[in-house]
């Protein structure tokens, strides 16, 4: 009976099934983009101070952490309702959760692999995240287009 588990075991299937799964690094890109997709739809609101952090390599709670700064509880609302319609229009994704929304000083989106944390200046402030956070890289964003449209 012990013949019978002896010979060679066709390994197909397991390197199929290993090409077929990302690899960290593709999910990383993956979610760099849609840290960069949220960035831009801040942005597009006016958020200040837009810090993107890749926190991969220093935390196991996300990728990455997209933080700005909003001006008031109405611009915080705005904020919040764009990044939302952006991520779901251009990736097909709502939130898994949503804090602080109905407060509207300190609103949370986690996206399980990105979290957004769009603050006012004082709550920003006290909690320094980006100290707390010194370890992860910074990623640069690319330059919002001067002009107000593409040239023709």
């Amino acid at each position: 009976m012990s013949d019978f588990f002896q010979g060679n075991f066709p390994l197909k299937s397991v390197s199929v099934i290993k090409s077929a799964l990302k690899s960290p690094e593709a999910e990383t890109e993956v979610s760099g983009n849609l840290a960069i997709t949220i960035a831009e739809a801040a942005s597009d609101r006016k958020a200040g101070e837009i810090l993107v952090l890749k926190v991969a390599d220093v935390s196991y709670l996300a990728d990455y952490f997209v933080m700005m700064t909003g001006y008031s509880k109405a611009q915080i609302r705005a904020i919040a309702e764009a990044i939302e319609a952006k991520v779901e229009n251009e990736w097909h994704r709502r939130p898994l959760r949503i804090e602080g929304k109905s407060e509207g000083s300190w609103v949370l989106q986690d996206y399980g692999d990105v979290i957004v944390h769009i603050m006012m200046p004082k709550e920003r402030e006290f909690y320094n995240l980006e100290a707390f956070w010194i370890h992860a890289e910074r990623i640069s964003l690319p330059e919002p287009d001067e002009g107000g449209g593409k040239p023709t």
